[in-house]
């Protein structure tokens, strides 16, 4: 069977490809290592994102997108190449169509380079959708009706939110803080409080296994490693959960005050739909322990997380592919 068209949610931490009628095929880092001595690439995915902090001078690790959007076009290139050549089957010669997401404030530059880093990887032609809409569709909302919905996308590098109704967006903020800057803030407050250095995975690695958005009751714990700031030698101590949600408290607060604009911006009979339906949780960050109750909390609005909100955009991308003409509209074509 030849593939035509391929889905990719190419996000700042992870990137999901999606096939229709076979679902996600690929999820995998967004992250690359390459070899300044010999200029060519040598590992894309989880097999670099191992190497992270762990390479010689020679070799350095890149994350090509940040916040978003390319910060290094030619090595965002060689990660299209990698994910289109590892889900096509080797026989086919033709090129697959692509749709990628993009954050929805994203500039037309910034639009342009997503589709030609796409068209220079192997694509035959690249679309782009805006990821809120794409998070929407992916999470079941039906976003062609007459009503308002609200989304809520966090990922890596952008929290999008944004209302929908009758295919558009009709409000909608996006800011370049989420899970990367969870991870730097908890990586500082253990610097801060214990005068310990760790890394960024190690960081993630707490903020997955024990984070939380409010304080439990029940506390949670988790040992980790790092090197001691004084003495220079390695050392473990004890996190809890509680010391997770009072590292990361800023951030969350600065995505709460993106969810308030978009709520005061928000026409007075979409915000009646929103308050009976909820907002929607999706991405990544979404699966952050109470961060729905904490989001509910401050705006006043019942808040849920989407099934599966990891793969909420990547889902959206393959039901985009498969109904092209009625998403046509909320899509922006580009060959």
């Amino acid at each position: 069977m030849f593939l035509s068209k391929i889905g990719i949610d190419l996000g700042t931490c992870n990137s999901i490809v999606f096939v229709p009628k076979k679902g996600v095929v690929l999820n995998e880092p967004s992250v690359v290592a390459v070899s300044h001595e010999e200029n060519k690439i040598l590992a894309v995915g989880k097999e670099a994102k191992e190497m992270t902090g762990r390479t010689p001078e020679t070799i350095v690790v890149y994350r090509p997108l940040k916040d978003g959007v390319i910060a290094d076009f030619r090595v965002t290139m060689a990660m299209l190449r990698y994910f289109i050549k590892k889900t096509k089957p080797k026989y086919q010669f033709t090129k697959p169509s692509l749709i990628i997401s993009v954050p929805a404030g994203i500039t037309s530059t910034e639009k342009r380079a997503v589709i030609q880093a796409a068209i220079e990887a192997g694509a035959k032609e690249a679309f782009v959708a805006k990821e809120p809409i794409l998070a929407a569709i992916g999470a079941g909302i039906p976003i062609n009706t007459c009503s308002g919905h609200m989304i809520v996308d966090i990922g890596g590098g952008t929290t999008e939110v944004a209302v929908i109704s009758l295919g558009g967006i009709v409000t909608f903020n996006s800011v370049r803080i989420a899970g990367d800057k969870m991870n730097i803030a908890v990586a500082e407050y253990i610097k801060r409080k214990y005068n310990l250095a760790i890394g960024e995975q190690t960081a993630e690695e707490i903020k997955i296994k024990i984070g939380t958005a409010l304080p439990e009751k029940k506390e949670r714990t988790i040992e980790i490693r790092g090197r001691d700031l004084v003495s220079g030698l390695p050392k473990s101590i004890k996190v809890t959960s509680n010391e997770v949600a009072e590292a990361i408290s800023d951030v969350l607060e600065e995505i709460v005050q993106a969810v308030k604009a978009v709520l005061r911006d928000t026409p007075p009979e979409l915000s009646a739909d929103i308050m009976d339906k909820g907002m929607v949780l999706s991405g990544g960050g979404a699966l952050l322990r109470n961060l729905d109750q904490l989001i509910a909390k401050f705006t006043g609005v019942p808040c849920f997380v989407a099934d599966e909100p990891l793969l909420c955009v990547a889902k959206g991308t393959g039901a985009v592919l498969e109904n092209l003409d009625v998403y046509k509209k909320s899509i922006m074509s580009v060959k």
